[in-house]
């Protein structure tokens, strides 16, 4: 099937408002098929391009088979012939090739379309959600950037947001808690300490806060705020606010900071940022320094030492600057939990720190209390005496 005939399909379809949903019924597609060719191929053959148009047209296209795959977290397109894939045991090349550069771009395009954005010359690259792949069973998020920014060519990364349902037993099954640790997690939620998850992409953040989540006595009301809805904890009292970008037009963006003032107003027990990457966390601190005892949050860190400093470059974008910062953070959270992949893929908990203020400078630093290879730290003591304040009466 020639490229133009693709082209003059995809145009037809559009005028015709077929599309929109994402779901092409066939007989709409064979029909333009039809229209467009002129009437001249026979039944085969519209069949034939029928399969063709459908990859073309709808879900992620060639790229659905790797989406659907069990355990994939990651679909890469670095080239027309180097799409990679990681399962949850690290980047592998796959088998998928585009025809061309073209191909790759026209999928980029039609994929920010889906996700309510512009994907051009003018505007060479995007970041959405999407919903409805592989049947409606999966939400993605979207990156793609278009050449001369990409120089090689196109390039696309799908990430797989999959609801984070484990509980904290399940964890300690496979492995991915020690006994020793999971003891002090426990020990961290009753005493509704307020911790942030730190780690790497793709490490397990939210995993392990979903998990915790789920420990959390269940008259207890928890008021997440998510960039994208991946925190899905058996919990009876869950309260779930989504951001949500700005349209094609530029207008009907919410925020993650606007939806953290709005959690405040919601009569919260706990409140909980998926992922604290911006201004926000001037607003998250705020509200665990309003007596919303045992929030929690996630953030990219590369160990629980780099926790502040990554805090003080996200406050500045809220206007805060490094001695508030310090100040805020000192009095909002407690406890830090480190979570990292190991070379074989694992991701697992590695180290619980918390967090203390010298009194001479004002700063924040992490003391480790507990680390998978070398057991209890120097932070130890300091970790059981927050408990032991919370929880003796």
């Amino acid at each position: 099937m020639s490229a133009s005939l693709i082209e003059r399909v995809r145009e037809r379809l559009a005028a015709e408002s077929a599309s929109q949903s994402g779901r092409l019924r066939p007989d709409v597609v064979a029909d333009a098929i039809r229209a467009e060719s002129g009437g001249v191929l026979g039944d085969t053959e519209v069949l034939s391009n029928l399969r063709v148009l459908q990859t073309e047209l709808s879900g992620a296209g060639i790229l659905e088979p790797l989406l659907a795959g069990p355990g994939t977290t990651d679909v890469l397109v670095t080239a027309p012939d180097s799409v990679w894939v990681d399962d949850g045991n690290g980047l592998r090349r796959s088998s998928i090739r585009f025809a061309d550069d073209d191909a790759v771009r026209r999928l980029a395009q039609r994929l920010a379309l889906a996700a309510g954005r512009r994907l051009d010359d003018a505007q060479p690259w995007v970041d959405g959600l999407l919903t409805g792949i592989a049947g409606g069973r999966l939400t993605v998020r979207l990156h793609a950037i278009l050449p001369p920014i990409a120089v090689a060519g196109t390039c696309i990364s799908l990430r797989l947001l999959r609801p984070a349902t484990q509980d904290l037993a399940a964890l300690v099954a496979s492995g991915a808690i020690g006994s020793a640790a999971a003891t002090l997690l426990r020990d961290v939620m009753a005493a509704r300490l307020a911790f942030l998850v730190s780690g790497g992409t793709g490490a397990g953040k939210t995993t392990l806060l979903s998990a915790l989540l789920g420990s959390i006595p269940g008259h207890e009301r928890i008021v997440c705020v998510e960039d994208a809805a991946e925190l899905a904890p058996p919990h009876p009292h869950l309260v779930t606010l989504v951001a949500r970008g700005s349209n094609v037009e530029g207008a009907g963006e919410v925020t993650v900071r606007q939806l953290v003032r709005q959690a405040l107003r919601m009569r919260p027990d706990r409140i909980v940022v998926g992922e604290v990457r911006g201004g926000e966390v001037v607003d998250l601190l705020a509200a665990l320094n309003t007596g919303h005892d045992g929030g929690a949050g996630t953030v990219h860190a590369n160990s629980p030492a780099e926790v502040p400093a990554r805090l003080e470059a996200l406050g500045a974008l809220g206007g805060l600057d490094r001695a508030a910062l310090h100040s805020q953070l000192a009095a909002a959270v407690d406890v830090v939990l480190h979570v990292s992949r190991t070379p074989a893929g694992l991701r697992s908990l590695s180290e619980i720190a918390v967090l203390q203020r010298n009194p001479e400078t004002g700063e924040c630093r992490t003391v480790t209390a507990w680390h998978v290879e070398r057991g209890a730290g120097p932070g130890s003591d300091e970790l059981q005496r927050l408990v032991r304040r919370r929880i003796t009466p």
